[in-house]
Order: C-alpha cells, then sequence, then structure tokens
C-alpha cells in the first residue's frame, strides 16, 4: 500500500506543499518526474543541489585543473554526474546496478525498453553498438582464451555533446509539468508518526517521534539548508554518486538499515587508440570482467572511451580521474581510455567503504595536486615518473594537467597487483594494452557504496520514502539509474489511484 496521499498537514502555505518530492536532477530524479508528469496532473517539485543545465560552467573541462567548485558542476547540476558523461546507453540487466535483486527479470527488462525509448524520444542516436551475434561470440571466445568474461552489452553512444542536448530536450519538456528549484540543498528529511493527528504531528528532528521505528513513521517532506520547508506526503530520493554520503547520515539518524555494496577503487588506463579500435569498432565499450590471478579479487572494465579524453570530477572534498568521447569526429583523439576497477566488499567491524574510498582519492589529490599520471613501465619497475619520463611517451596524455608521479604511494599492493594481472589478461586479447607507455592515471573511485532497505517499489521502511540511483547504492549507470525512478514513480502512481478509487 503507498503512503495517504489524501492528506497534507496543514502547517505551510499551498506554494510549498506538493503531491511529490523528487531530490536530485540526475537520470533517476529526471525519469521519476518525466513519469509522473506524463501519467498524471500530480503537484511535482525537483529539488536539485547543483545549477540548472544551462549554468553548468565546469573549468576543468578546458583548463584539466579542478577548481574545487562547490557543488561540483561536473556532478551536479541538471542532468546530475550523466550530463558530462560519455553518455552510453548500456541496455544489459546485467550491467549498470542491482536493480535485478528488487524487481523481476521481465519487469527490469521492461523498464530498460522503456528507458531507451525515451532517451532516443528527447534525442539519443538510433545506432546500437554490440549487436551483431557472430562479432560478440567471437570476441566472447578469444576472451575466455585469455581468462576474461565478456558481458553481452548492446551499448547505444550519445557523446558528452549530445547527453547535454538530450538532457536538455528533457529540461524543456518538464517546463510548466514540474516545478524545479536549482542551487538548492536538502538538509533533511520531514518524518512523522504514524499515528499523528493532521496538521499537529511533530517533525522527527524537532523531537516528536524519535522513539518511533523506522516502519511506524511517514515523510511529510523536507528541509533546506536555507531552513525552507516543502510538504509532500512522498518524498523520491535520487541525490547521485556525490550526495551518497549524505543519504548514508540521513539514513542513520532516521534509523534505516543501511548495507554496504562493495567500493570499486582503480585507474583510468590510457592507450593508442589503435590497441583498442578493432574490439571498440565492433562492441564501441567491451565489458570484461576478471578474477586476479594472486588475489582472485574482482577486476572489471568500466566506461571505455574510444578516441576520448581523460577528466576529473569531484566529489567534496576529494577529485577523481574519469573519461569521456565526443560524438563530433573533429573532437576525436589518438587515444582510448578506460577504467580498471577492483571490486573489495568489506565485512564487520568496518563498515564505511564511501570513507575509505575518499581516503585513497585524498591521498592521491595530496601527493599528485589532485591528479597523479604514471607509466606503466614505470610503476612496474618502482619508480616514478618524472616529466621527462612521460616526454618520451609516443602520445602526450589527453589530461595535461595531471601530475607525472608515482602510484605506488597511494595504491595499496593489493590494487596495484590485481590491476597488472587485468593488464596482462587484457594484453592478450588487445596486444599494446599493457605496452611501456600505458598511461594510469589515478585514482577513480565510484561512490555507490551504502544501500537502504528498500522493498520491490524501491520504497524504505518509512511510508512514503523512496531511494533511486546511484546515490542510494541501486545502480551504478545511466539506464538502470533512469529505469529505478520509473519504478518509484509508478508505484507512487499506483499509490495515488487506490487511494482516490477508495
Amino acid at each position: 500500500m503507498g503512503p495517504d496521499v489524501t492528506r497534507h498537514t496543514a502547517i505551510l502555505d499551498p506554494e510549498h506543499r506538493f503531491d511529490a518530492i523528487i531530490v536530485g536532477a540526475g537520470p533517476a530524479g529526471i525519469f521519476a518526474a518525466l513519469e509522473l508528469a506524463r501519467r498524471s496532473s500530480l503537484r511535482i517539485l525537483l529539488i536539485e543541489k547543483g545549477c540548472d543545465l544551462s549554468e553548468r560552467r565546469c573549468p576543468a573541462r578546458t583548463t584539466g585543473r579542478c577548481a574545487h567548485c562547490d557543488p561540483c558542476d561536473i556532478t551536479c547540476g541538471w542532468g546530475g554526474a550523466g550530463a558530462f558523461s560519455d553518455g552510453k546507453l548500456t541496455l544489459s540487466p546485467e550491467i549498470g546496478g542491482w536493480l535485478g535483486e528488487y524487481v523481476d527479470p521481465p519487469q527490469l527488462q521492461e523498464a530498460i525498453t522503456e528507458v531507451d525509448l525515451l532517451w532516443r524520444e528527447f534525442g539519443a542516436p538510433e545506432t546500437l553498438y554490440g549487436t551483431d551475434p557472430e562479432r560478440v561470440d567471437s570476441w566472447r571466445t578469444k576472451a575466455l582464451a585469455h581468462h576474461l568474461k565478456l558481458i553481452d552489452s548492446p551499448i547505444r553512444h550519445m557523446g558528452t555533446e549530445r547527453c547535454v542536448e538530450v538532457l536538455g530536450a528533457m529540461r524543456r519538456y518538464l517546463e510548466g509539468r514540474v516545478q524545479v528549484t536549482t542551487d538548492t540543498s536538502v538538509a533533511r528529511l520531514k518524518v512523522e508518526s504514524l499515528d499523528a493527528p493532521a496538521g499537529g504531528a511533530a517533525d522527527v528532528a524537532a523531537g516528536g517521534a524519535e522513539d518511533v521505528p523506522a516502519a511506524g513513521r511517514r515523510v511529510t517532506g523536507v528541509v533546506t539548508d536555507s531552513a525552507e520547508e516543502f510538504e509532500s506526503p512522498v518524498v523520491i530520493l535520487a541525490p547521485g554518486r556525490e550526495g551518497a554520503a549524505w543519504l548514508k547520515e540521513e539514513a542513520r539518524r532516521l534509523e534505516l538499515s543501511v548495507t554496504s555494496n562493495a567500493v570499486d577503487i582503480g585507474v583510468r588506463v590510457e592507450v593508442p587508440a589503435v590497441v583498442t579500435d578493432t574490439i571498440t569498432a565492433d562492441l564501441y565499450e567491451p565489458k570484461l570482467l576478471y578474477r586476479s590471478a594472486y588475489f582472485e579479487d574482482p577486476v572489471r572494465t568500466f566506461c571505455m572511451n574510444p578516441r576520448g579524453v581523460v577528466s576529473t570530477e569531484s566529489y567534496g572534498d576529494v577529485v577523481t580521474v574519469n573519461g569521456h568521447s565526443y560524438a563530433d569526429p573533429e573532437k576525436h583523439t589518438l587515444s582510448t581510455n578506460f577504467a580498471l576497477l577492483v571490486s573489495t566488499r568489506f565485512t564487520q567491524p568496518f563498515n564505511d567503504p564511501i570513507a575509505y574510498g575518499k581516503s585513497i582519492a585524498r591521498l592521491a589529490n595530496l601527493l599528485g595536486n589532485d591528479i597523479i599520471v604514471q607509466r606503466l613501465v614505470d610503476l612496474q619497475a618502482g619508480r616514478r615518473t618524472t616529466p621527462e619520463r612521460l616526454a618520451r611517451c609516443m602520445l602526450p596524455p589527453t589530461l595535461p594537467e595531471a601530475t607525472p608521479g608515482d602510484l605506488s604511494f597511494v595504491l595499496p599492493y593489493r590494487h596495484q597487483r590485481d590491476i597488472f594481472d587485468m593488464l596482462e589478461a587484457m594484453d592478450g586479447l588487445l596486444p599494446g594494452v599493457a605496452g611501456r607507455d600505458t598511461l594510469l592515471y589515478g585514482v577513480e573511485v565510484k561512490f555507490y557504496s551504502s544501500r537502504l532497505e528498500l522493498d520491490r517499489d524501491l520504497r524504505t521502511k518509512v511510508d512514503g520514502l523512496y531511494a533511486v540511483g546511484d546515490g542510494a547504492g541501486v545502480t551504478r549507470g545511466l539506464v538502470q539509474a533512469s529505469a529505478s525512478g520509473l519504478v518509484a514513480a509508478r508505484a507512487v502512481l499506483g499509490g495515488w489511484r487506490v487511494r482516490l478509487s477508495a
């Protein structure tokens, strides 16, 4: 049963009362808004910490050096971290998160199909990579010979600049249908006891319901950093990876159960594009999984960008490395970059993988003035890459502001060994991947590590409160994040229809 959407506590003026509030304007939040706006006349508020899409200006995109803007224009703002990503739509239910642990396989596939259709309706290209079964089977067989598992994953590539255009079209569509408030941070959620009388309930933070368990509470709205209050019986949390730490703190305050996903830490690898052209021409982004030879840790490729550039992004006080590529051939480079990520799942007594990942990123920032770049041959030989050694590479780094240095002072030995093992395996499949001039940028960390206890509708124990997307630890990519927004929005619509027909 959904929230009691027929009541609002009468404490605010009508301009501050809504039928549904969405926190976060990344893909998860946007698709939740699209679904609610297309299928109902509900009054919807979408709150975003960063600025609107047209106002997002990241200095690092032109200078290569993070200016530590607060909030970060790469990870915050309309479109979320996906706005300036490579814009890949990965259409396999096996890739992009854990949504399949909540919804049935047919429902997940249906959601992915609809998400793909919506992205295309707003301008995503029709071209789909990785659909030739003979070529996919051929690469899968070759990968197995080197102990690599290739995940069958059709991919639609928008490119960084086209991704911005598509998200802009979604923004224009929602204009007038959804109230969008940008440059506004949500400080906390408002929650009250289910037994509280209409109009007279005390907010948990105000001392009225601390002793009531989460299952005996309902959400009533949000409070912003400026103490402005917005009221609604439905709140969909979609804070993105940048907001994962905030969501974890709110869950702790509300005594909601949280489990830790594996933390992904690794490097961004850059090689001459000719090394990977054979596989990217067929698959665009090969999804390769490996079990490291020595420690038997899971290692995977992530976000391969043919003829792309290495970039940076910021999460609060840490800067990490990323990558993207453009659809415009005139912006193509001679290099291809991809991430190698080592997945580690911690058990007791440690349960804060976000803090662990950030501590490693901070160390790299301290030693490298943000991002460190090192030749593979230097890391293997136990020596620092100097500017002189970097200049010997056949191709210059596409992130010229990265500091030549030594990643062995940053990455734990276990991660280094796992990365060496993976590169050796990939070199068998794609000769040259482990070449002496292969560049490693560090570090790359993915913060989607804390997952709330959710039901099949992605609803928490607090009535009317939903959590979706990467920040909720449910997804880790554009498609599943978008699909999670659809799942939650449909549950909200179902709750409204049940109540209004009663």
